[in-house]
């Protein structure tokens, strides 16, 4: 039987640099695909974010699909496969199908309820779809999360959590700066949350963005969706001190902005303040830039409290989320089974009429005999498989019962006459 996997990186399982090199830019996708169809997986799909990357994908259940996604991955970045292989995480299955739903109702990412995530797995689905890579299993399971995804937003309040984030960015820098229009953002590397907080000041008027980050094919590939200007990476003290907001957003275990940058900064602004928002985690900013004269540093916790968002009532939103994430993952996983229990249900269902047709045959208008020769006939098979799993080693005992056990269920044969009638 076929299974789902999905392979992935994300923040919280690899590095920056890794995902630098394995996120393929919109024009790579559709090739990637052909080769992972090139090493057997007809059914894939690859949904790629500005800190994510993950395929899914349909092979049986007995292959190493998994190794094949990973080795392709590794091909792409350029990585030893045993490398990247520990910055990957692997579902199969119903967990698979779990993690999708999770993904498609914003539940797994940085921010709860971001509003983006749908429009990237619609992306990724149409991709998938135009490079001939969807089939049904694969194209049903999409189907079913996006469905997912917006019964969530129609029965919670989720997607509220990451508009009041905005907002409060938004309000932080009215207040250091006044009016937006003639502002100038700076975001240092991408994340869900940086890109979010930069378009929703973008909304509000903010009169200039600019993107730097370590990679010059993802600045220029991200500067194109956000419509910004591309900086300088490593950047130069000028192109920073021209920033009044900076969004931190590279994550990479060490300070890109510290106390005497920053000192530099301001001293070459002659010491106009400068708004700092952290949502890097671990943060891009040195702490004890906050305790600067004219630097304002704010992480997402404060932007949190700005917001007057308490973590329990956002918390209360994603619980009800996963409540319905898990009640339709199991009713897509319902149906599937059901689905794929058709075949031999018909086969079984033109197996006794085949029976029944040479009973009344080799009966010759006699019912009685009829009647018997087809109860013997049908019998036959399942008799002789049972007295061979019971004349067998005990090695055999958990076939035995799991052939008995799967009899009494199909048959109710420990029901009353009555249940086993209806």
């Amino acid at each position: 039987m076929q299974d789902f996997i999905v392979v992935g990186a994300n923040p919280r399982s690899s590095s920056l640099g890794v995902r630098d090199r394995a996120i393929p830019e919109p024009a790579a996708v559709e090739p990637l695909l052909h080769e992972l169809r090139a090493v057997g997986l007809a059914q894939a799909m690859i949904l790629t974010t500005c800190d994510r990357v993950e395929v899914y994908a349909v092979a049986p259940a007995e292959e190493d699909a998994a190794g094949r996604v990973i080795a392709t991955l590794a091909d792409f970045a350029a990585i030893a496969p045993s490398e990247i292989a520990r910055h990957l995480y692997i579902h199969t299955g119903p967990a698979a199908v779990r993690h999708l739903f999770a993904v498609a109702a914003s539940l797994d990412g940085t921010i709860l309820g971001d509003p983006h995530v749908i429009a990237q797995l619609k992306t990724a689905y149409r991709t998938a779809r135009d490079a001939g890579a969807l089939g049904g299993p694969l194209e049903a399971l999409v189907q079913s999360a996006l469905a997912a995804a917006k019964q969530v937003r129609t029965c919670t309040e989720i997607g509220r959590a990451p508009v009041s984030l905005a907002a409060a960015a938004v309000e932080l820098s009215q207040r250091v700066h006044g009016d937006l229009e003639t502002v100038r953002a700076l975001l240092i590397g991408l994340s869900e949350i940086g890109e979010f907080l930069a378009q929703a000041m973008r909304h509000a008027g903010l009169g200039d963005l600019s993107l730097a980050h370590p990679t010059p094919a993802r600045a220029e590939s991200a500067a194109r969706l956000l419509d910004c200007h591309v900086a300088a990476y490593p950047f130069a003290c000028a192109e920073l001190a021209r920033a009044d907001v900076i969004i931190g957003c590279l994550g990479s275990r060490r300070y890109a902005i510290t106390p005497e940058l920053v000192k530099a900064l301001l001293k070459e602004r002659r010491y106009q303040p400068i708004l700092f928002i952290d949502t890097a985690v671990p943060g891009d900013v040195d702490p004890a830039v906050g305790a600067l004269d004219a630097a304002f540093l704010y992480t997402l916790d404060d932007l949190e409290k700005v917001a007057r968002i308490g973590r329990a009532s956002r918390e209360k939103e994603a619980a009800r989320a996963r409540e319905i994430i898990e009640a339709e993952v199991q009713t897509f996983l319902r149906h599937r089974a059901e689905r794929a229990a058709i075949p031999v249900l018909s086969a079984l269902r033109r197996h006794f009429e085949l029976s029944r047709d040479a009973a009344l045959r080799d009966a010759k208008g006699d019912a009685d005999r009829a009647t018997w020769l087809l109860i013997n006939r049908l019998l036959h098979a399942p008799s002789t498989t049972l007295r061979r799993a019971a004349a067998a080693d005990a090695d055999d005992a958990a076939k035995l019962e799991a052939i008995t056990r799967a009899l009494r269920t199909l048959f109710k044969l420990d029901a009353a006459p009555e249940e086993s009638d209806e």
